[in-house]
């Protein structure tokens, strides 16, 4: 795989961070966006902490928690579209291109000096949007939400009360049977209450009091008070403060409401209307305090509807009219320009209070209340379940292949199943980066859920203890790869759902770069390639090719080839650029081999993609090598390659007809064979007598005969010139050719006619018919008999009077 920039820890540490929701009021929402942002947004670039966290396990030893980030979201009751994810993260690699101007990373390999791409930013994008776009699934707890921020305005009329009416509303969200999405960690969810406050027309002493109140009411550890807001606007000020939140803006909305236009936030009802009316499931009487962040998604739709489990199917290029349409233009905004430097900072250190005092405290309480359970619990319900199992079975587990286990793998657990409960801790523990405790219960629930041949459950639980394993301190233990073959097989060809095979994958190809296992990671990332995804087989066979080149003994061939494939793969998925790129970059081990046919091929390519991309003069220089070279190609091939020629040499021509004409390649003029004959070509009729002349363009040129007539015309010269040869003489020729002396300038009679003749020759197998064909001449007239030092006169030519048809 190519160089990324986050390491391998970072990425798996960031591919899973704490979910919060956020439930904002209309007022708080509009003070945020006085910044050209959503609440969420305004704190999205301050969600990680900058310092070391601590907390205490259940057996009260002191855990270090490092780097720790969270995620904030609004709360969306759809999940996600899978065409609208298709088409984000299409467009995510396709806005991603390789940077300009970037010295070229050449790696020499015996004969070959390769131009390569160091780095991959379009798969590093498209890999962050994937993770982005996994729902929350109920066989794992990574993506369900542990708290939920309750956002009021210090503006509001009563601002204690609108705290209450969210809260009621999230509980009615969290615990209703209308709503099976978002997912919930746990049924007492944490609520930290957030009073935001504008600073710069808002009533400062009524906000202090107002948090007083809040203080009383929900504790000390449980509330905060956010001050925004210190100016009124820095445009055309002369102080620059930073725009952290331009890079978060669009990588971050595939799953929020944050990044969708303006237009969301409005329809809100009148906070006086008496009827309830269920609109999406909300009453009225709560229209007016929620900022519209939890209707219907843009992206919304049943994850479950595709068959095949893929973000990314084949229909990417399909609905595209559908999705996206609300999207904010981010392009040239401002944003935070009512912030200050101190206003970040108070931002920042609102995600460190909540995190530290509300977040942590909360995670630490349910994980000492998991393990109570599960100690108290677990062993009486396990027990009589691995009795009756013992009796009935023989208390052996079947000793059954993966293929073997398809109709158990839609089994369910209660949510208040002891194996689930292990789920939830171990997940509980790998967010907080206790991959030790995280790694013991992933394997202990890994053990039940085969025992009950819940295969699903299984596979999610192989494919955490396999991340768990390799991020734990020190490393006890290897890498476990064959927990990650055993989920990816039993994702695909079980559960039929390859999101999660491709995000096995991902985890896993990443982890075996880092130990230089490059031959594991290619045959892992080409194991996932299909017919379902080209983006994703494309992507993957990328990333496989690079893995190939990266090996210690580097295999340039099948980089090549699978370069050829992925370009091939991009090409189906409308990734014309990226197409492009893939085929060049394998033309660098095919070129001058000997493999005439893979070189053909390649530049038949590398010409239509480029004439898609209108590169016209690439195109031309890619077929005119197909057209140049001994081709081995049988004469159909060879005739659909000049068409295609023809067709983009016409374009090039009607794109510049001012321009000078372009050289054909096609056919070759075979320059020995030019002659230029000076007079009438006297061809007699039948009965007709021979000039006296020797000279023919119907005859072959004879030196013998050539040198006699030479002399002869000495002879003839020197009689007249009472014996002497003039110094100037020059012998007369009528034609030239490869055999004459063309040293000296001939003479030309005026009125007379100058032929050419121009010998061509096919190198194809495909017959060429040619028309109006034209001689471009130019002449460059000199005067002798005046000064040396005269006036240059411009030559005559007929290229200007010439246009060029097909």
């Amino acid at each position: 795989m190519a160089q990324c920039l986050l390491s391998v820890h970072e990425f798996l540490q960031e591919s899973f961070i704490p979910q919060v929701a956020a439930l904002c009021s209309e007022e708080a929402e509009n003070l945020a966006r006085k910044n050209q942002l959503s609440f969420c947004e305004l704190v999205r670039p301050f969600c990680r902490l900058s310092t070391e966290v601590h907390m205490r396990d259940p057996n009260n030893q002191l855990h270090v928690i490092k780097n720790l980030k969270i995620s904030v979201n609004n709360i969306v009751t759809q999940t996600p579209q899978q065409v609208a994810i298709r088409k984000i993260l299409n467009d995510v690699v396709s806005a991603s291109q390789p940077p300009e101007g970037l010295a070229p990373n050449v790696i020499t390999v015996g004969d070959y000096d390769l131009n390569i791409n160091a780095t991959t930013p379009w798969f590093e994008s498209y890999r962050e949007s994937f993770f982005q776009c996994l729902p929350a699934l109920d066989h794992e707890f990574l993506n369900h939400y542990l708290a939920c921020m309750l956002v009021v305005s210090s503006h509001e009329p009563e601002p204690v009360e609108q705290f209450l009416k969210l809260s009621q509303e999230q509980h009615r969200i969290q615990h209703s049977s209308d709503y099976s999405y978002p997912k919930w960690f746990t049924p007492n969810t944490l609520k930290y209450y957030v009073l935001v406050h504008d600073a710069s027309t808002g009533d400062e002493q009524k906000a202090d009091s107002i948090y007083e109140e809040m203080i009383q009411k929900y504790g000390n550890q449980g509330c905060y008070l956010l001050k925004i807001n210190s100016r009124i606007s820095n445009k055309g000020a002369d102080e620059q403060i930073p725009d952290p939140w331009s890079q978060y803006i669009q990588k971050h909305c595939i799953q929020n409401q944050d990044a969708c236009d303006d237009s969301l936030y409005s329809s809100v009802l009148s906070k006086n209307a008496e009827d309830v009316i269920s609109v999406d499931g909300l009453e009225n009487s709560m229209k007016d305090v929620l900022s519209n962040n939890f209707k219907t998604h843009p992206l919304q739709h049943e994850y479950t509807n595709d068959s095949t489990g893929s973000f990314d199917g084949v229909d990417n290029g399909k609905n595209h009219g559908l999705i996206n349409e609300t999207k904010k233009s981010v392009t040239g905004i401002p944003h935070g320009t009512c912030l200050t430097l101190t206003d970040h900072d108070r931002i920042r250190h609102f995600i460190q209070e909540f995190t530290l005092r509300g977040l942590l405290p909360h995670v630490e309480k349910t994980i000492r209340q998991l393990n109570d359970q599960l100690i108290s619990r677990k062993g009486l319900s396990r027990s009589l379940f691995s009795a009756t199992k013992k009796w009935l079975s023989g208390g052996k587990v079947p000793d059954k292949s993966i293929n073997e286990l398809k109709n158990t793998s839609g089994l369910l657990y209660p949510p208040e199943a002891p194996e689930l409960q292990i789920r939830k801790m171990a997940d509980l523990c790998f967010l907080v980066q206790h991959y030790d405790l995280a790694y013991s219960c992933y394997h202990t629930a890994k053990k039940d859920f085969l025992s009950d041949q819940a295969m699903l459950y299984a596979a999610g639980a192989l494919e955490m203890a396999a991340v768990a394993a390799f991020l734990q301190p020190g490393a006890p233990r290897p890498y476990p790869a064959h927990y990650m073959d055993t989920a990816i097989q039993t994702y695909r060809d079980i559960c039929k759902n390859m999101i999660l095979a491709e995000r096995c994958v991902l985890l896993s190809a990443e982890v075996l770069k880092s130990q230089s296992k490059y031959s594991e990671a290619a045959a892992l990332l080409i194991r996932l390639t299909s017919e379902d995804s080209d983006l994703r087989s494309a992507l993957l066979l990328e990333q496989a090719a690079h893995c190939f080149i990266n090996m210690k003994s580097p295999m340039v061939r099948k980089f090549a080839f699978h370069m050829i494939l992925a370009g091939h793969r991009f090409s189906k998925a409308g990734q014309k650029k990226h197409a492009l790129r893939c085929y060049c970059q394998a033309m660098q081990v095919y070129k001058g081999k000997g493999w005439s046919l893979a070189e053909d091929h390649i530049n038949f390519t590398i010409g239509r993609q480029s004439f898609t991309l209108r590169q016209l003069e690439n195109a031309v220089s890619a077929f005119r090598h197909i057209l140049i070279n001994d081709s081995k190609q049988p004469i159909s091939q060879q005739g659909a390659f000049l068409r295609e020629y023809l067709f983009v040499y016409k374009n090039v021509c009607q794109q510049s007809p001012e321009g000078p004409l372009p050289q054909l390649p096609l056919p070759y003029i075979n320059s020995s064979a030019t002659r230029v004959f000076f007079g009438h070509d006297r061809r007699p009729a039948d009965g007709e007598k021979q000039a006296a002349t020797h000279v023919s363009l119907d005859q072959e040129y004879d030196g013998e005969s050539s040198q006699q007539w030479k002399e002869l015309e000495e002879q003839v010269v020197s009689v007249v010139n009472r014996g002497v040869l003039p110094l100037n003489f020059q012998p007369t020729q009528y034609c030239l050719s490869s055999h004459t002396d063309n040293s000296k300038f001939p003479c030309a009679v005026v009125q007379e006619p100058i032929t050419v003749e121009v010998s061509f020759k096919n190198p194809l197998k495909v017959p060429i018919l040619m028309t109006d064909l034209s001689l471009l001449w130019k002449f460059h007239p000199k005067d002798y008999s005046e000064k040396p030092n005269g006036e240059v006169k411009e030559p005559i030519t007929n290229e200007r009077d010439l246009v060029f048809v097909f």
